[in-house]
């Protein structure tokens, strides 16, 4: 349990950003945008020692992290693959000169074009791209390699990008046991390994297949698998194996490491939503911001924001709905863009593709806008350094 002031790492198409606070986190200061303005899909941080990354790029700039060892102040970034001003640096000395652009070869060109994910653990930097790749840093991002056993895995080449392509956007780890690991993939589904990475096992079948009829969305679960386009993916503290998902098509609790999921929907107005958050001490109160349907826009069902809130794993839900909008509400709060901290009353936190970010200190009874006209946001991530 942490007593430290909080952070919260926001990466947007424009940049970086940090929202700082106080202990009390009742006034939130705002810096950026941090990284050149790289489109950032995501950020992580090390409390121990304060350094921060943040993963991201496109077709223009190639893929990269950035990485900062002063808590944000300023930033140096590993390039990880080529994109489009390289080609044009290579044919246009004024541009290259312009850009302090050299010719020097890059470690995965020609493998992907974004990092959409971050995760550190146990000493090592982990990083998820598009189209999906796992790569590890054991040296804190300066340089990577690629995790081969999970893209030579045998389903590889079943694998289907989802609307926003073939991402792994989720990389959750065991904080007792280092060998354990679980990622996500949209559309390929849940992937475990417990020997660090060696060998990776497909975890998608449903232990409920009986509750789950026939549908017609490519998207959902048949054939006795929840369906493999997962949004995302959180481990509850204090049970090794209590996995929770936001599915394409509904909300999904594992109670054995993923091998078998649970369909924890019913009493939530729809089954499409991207963010899954889980209580710091408490695995079974678990929050998600459900979205009306992936064909019918994509905001709060009925214009009107709430995050809903189970208590008990998932058997019920309610809506929390104070200090949100609740006329004219068309945002869309994206897969990693809610985030918790671990404070004595844990703030939770979410931003959307209008530019705000939302907190509140009270579990989710009631929220507040603490940012606003900020660019498209992509995630958020609480940040709690020690000292």
């Amino acid at each position: 349990m942490s007593s430290s002031s909080v952070s919260l790492l926001v990466g947007t198409t424009k940049g970086a950003f940090i929202l700082s606070s106080g202990a009390g986190r009742d006034s939130w200061d705002v810096t950026g945008p941090h990284c050149d303005g790289w489109c950032i899909n995501h950020i992580a941080g090390d409390p121990d020692t304060g350094t921060i990354w943040a993963g991201g790029g496109g077709a223009f700039f190639g893929a990269g992290v950035w990485r900062s060892e002063d808590q944000g102040r300023t930033w140096t970034l590993e390039r990880l693959t080529r994109g489009q001003m390289d080609d044009w640096a290579a044919n246009d000395p004024g541009f290259a000169e312009m850009i302090g652009w050299t010719d020097a070869p890059l470690p995965f060109d020609g493998s992907f074009e974004q990092v959409w994910s971050l995760g550190f653990a146990h000493g090592t930097l982990y990083a998820g791209t598009k189209p999906a790749t796992l790569l590890k840093s054991t040296d804190h991002g300066r340089t990577w390699a690629k995790v081969d056993a999970l893209t030579e895995h045998p389903s590889a080449k079943d694998w289907n990008p989802g609307a926003a392509g073939l991402v792994l956007h989720s990389i959750v780890f065991d904080p007792d046991a280092p060998q354990k690991q679980w990622i996500g993939i949209s559309a390929a589904g849940v992937f475990a390994t417990e020997d660090g990475g060696a060998s990776w096992e497909r975890r998608n079948r449903l232990s409920n297949a009986e509750t789950c009829g026939a549908h017609d969305h490519p998207a959902a679960p048949r054939d006795g698998e929840t369906g493999h386009c997962v949004h995302n993916i959180m481990r509850a503290p204090g049970d090794a194996d209590l996995l929770y998902q936001q599915n394409h098509h509904g909300v999904w609790r594992s109670a054995d490491g993923g091998r078998s999921w649970d369909d924890i929907t019913p009493g939530l107005p729809s089954t499409f939503g991207f963010p899954i958050r889980v209580h710091p001490r408490d695995p079974r109160t678990i929050w998600t911001l459900p979205l009306n349907g992936d064909m019918a826009g994509r905001y709060p069902p009925d214009a009107a924001c709430a995050v809903w809130r189970s208590c008990d794993g998932g058997e019920t839900w309610e809506a929390l709905r104070e200090g949100l909008p609740q006329k004219n509400c068309f945002f869309t709060v994206l897969r990693q863009a809610m985030a918790g901290d671990t404070q004595e009353a844990p703030g939770l936190y979410f931003g959307t593709n209008s530019g705000s970010v939302f907190a509140s200190l009270d579990e989710g009874d009631s929220w507040r806008e603490i940012a606003r006209h900020m660019p498209t946001i992509l995630s958020v991530e609480a940040f709690e350094p020690v000292g």
